[in-house]
């Protein structure tokens, strides 16, 4: 995986980022969703790193990053703290601004990000997401259903107990779809009970301190003002549960593009050319 990036761990000051990085030009991060790890771009990375420097972590809690210990209102896993931890990491590297795209609860990352250092994102990008905020304000029978696993996930300790009893059976996932070494790597970390109770420490700030950083920004106003990307999977259900997506993306960003991937869920994995290709388009510097 990654001919010619390299590997190694970052301090943060809040976290110990694992983080692969290769390419030159400008500067675009890559943050992963649940229960992946950086390697899941192991197929787009490489497609961009002829024009790009590609960054990509490992967040906080996943994978091998460290896990930092949590609180009762779940803040070290907010996504403002995981955000917090981006400028850091790539200040690290040499980069004081970037391009950022975000998939699944990666996304979230993302566009916190982009409300709370915004001059450190030169655009936005995220994947299969609305905001976290919007999720829980339009909840109801089918999306309870359909995304269970939410409130699952925010129950104290059982959901660890029932994950750690089988947790290939629990989250799927295939060497053929992902690649071996990918897969390799993602059974490590959800084998892991320190990495399983972190991941689940993300969920459980979606429904408390993510949510009220949302319900904050939304009644000051703020909104993000570069550039944003906006993708969802045409094989997954985030459109059938919202099909105004770019409505409500425009109620957030100033400037919005939005568009779909032929894929499932896992798009990075299962239709890599198309996601590098609407990246690179997205990123082009004559798009302004």
């Amino acid at each position: 995986m990654f001919d010619g990036f390299t590997l190694e761990h970052i301090d943060t000051e809040e976290a110990t980022l694992r983080v692969r990085h290769g390419g030159s030009g400008p500067p675009v991060l890559l943050l992963h969703g649940h229960p992946r790890t950086h390697a899941t771009w192991h197929r787009v990375a490489p497609l961009l790193a002829d024009d790009h420097t590609v960054v990509c972590p490992d967040l906080r809690g996943y994978g091998r990053s460290s896990t930092p210990p949590t609180t009762d209102d779940h803040a070290p896993y907010s996504k403002r703290a995981m955000a917090r931890d981006c400028p850091a990491l790539m200040r690290h590297l040499g980069h004081d601004r970037f391009a950022v795209f975000g998939h699944d609860r990666g996304s979230y990352v993302a566009y916190r990000l982009a409300l709370d250092a915004p001059g450190a994102g030169g655009r936005c990008a995220v994947g299969d997401c609305v905001p976290i905020g919007e999720h829980l304000a339009r909840c109801d029978e089918r999306f309870a259903r359909a995304w269970y696993h939410w409130f699952f996930f925010a129950v104290p300790d059982m959901p660890e107990r029932a994950i750690l009893a089988d947790p290939a059976a629990w989250y799927g996932g295939s060497k053929e779809t992902m690649g071996a070494e990918a897969w390799e790597d993602y059974q490590r970390a959800i084998h892991d009970p320190a990495t399983v109770r972190a991941m689940l420490e993300d969920y459980r700030a979606g429904l408390s301190v993510d949510r009220y950083h949302d319900e904050a920004d939304r009644a000051a106003g703020r909104r993000i003002t570069c550039p944003t990307l906006v993708l969802w999977s045409e094989k997954d259900d985030l459109g059938d549960l919202y099909p105004d997506i770019p409505g409500i993306w425009r109620a957030w960003a100033d400037d919005v593009v939005c568009g779909t991937i032929d894929s499932g869920h896992h798009m990075a994995e299962e239709a890599p050319e198309q996601l590098a290709g609407a990246l690179r388009a997205f990123l082009a510097p004559e798009r302004g």
